[in-house]
């Protein structure tokens, strides 16, 4: 019988039990979680997203912080933004908002948060910790998958795991913490030759290319979208 995973739900649930943990922090310790979200342009989805985390950090009785900067903002002016972030005490999770505009160096951002408060997990300190199997902080897309697959009980060990799309934000990362949990993984992108056959062979199938309509009844007719 098939199973409906229902993601809002199961957001909602996870939210609550954030927030009473955040209440119980506030009340015994005097401690507000503190999150700071750097956006850089106008990017529409950008924008979307970060009143989403604003919405959601407000549920969870945390701070929250941000910092829209226009589109010609240059990167020693993130840099210098960051580097008063890792010193704020009432801060406790960073997240710059990708993509950033191309003047932009991605990396030389990434690598100016400090560890421990890069709350994405896209810092080279979390990834090896990730490669290692010693987990800090996780990409969130990848943790929520593995919180849903936990929720609705579906047991991961030994299964036949294939991941669409082999990003540095979602795939690569999911396939790490997959491979964790003893599955058996498969990545297909834009190179794979037999796409339609790999998904068939999947007992869990994930869809992380941003392409809709990839994935059909028959599991997968074809690829054009992105890696």
């Amino acid at each position: 019988m098939a199973v409906i995973i229902d993601g809002t739900k199961t957001s909602q649930d996870v939210r609550d039990e954030i927030r009473k943990d955040a209440l119980w922090l506030k009340g015994d310790r005097g401690v507000v979680p503190g999150l700071a979200v750097i956006l850089v342009g106008d990017d529409p989805a950008s924008h979307i997203y970060v009143a989403r985390k604003e919405k959601a950090c407000a549920e969870a009785g945390f701070l929250s912080r941000e910092y829209k900067l226009s589109g010609d903002t240059g990167e020693a002016q993130i840099l210098d933004i960051i580097r008063q972030l890792n010193a704020d005490d009432t801060i406790h999770g960073i997240l710059v908002q990708l993509p950033l505009p191309r003047h932009i160096n991605p990396d030389s951002v990434i690598n100016a948060i400090d560890p421990k408060k890069d709350v994405d997990g896209f810092h080279p300190f979390n990834v090896g910790h990730l490669l290692t199997g010693s987990l800090f902080h996780t990409s969130c897309t990848p943790s929520g998958i593995l919180e849903l697959l936990d929720r609705y009980e579906i047991d991961i060990q030994g299964r036949e795991a294939v991941i669409v799309g082999r990003s540095t934000i979602v795939g690569k990362p999911l396939a790490l913490l997959l491979l964790a949990r003893h599955a058996t993984v498969t990545i297909c992108h834009t190179r794979t030759r037999d796409f339609p056959e790999a998904t068939r062979r999947a007992e869990i199938l994930v869809a992380a290319a941003g392409n809709p309509g990839m994935i059909t009844e028959g599991i997968g007719t074809g690829w054009s979208g992105r890696d």
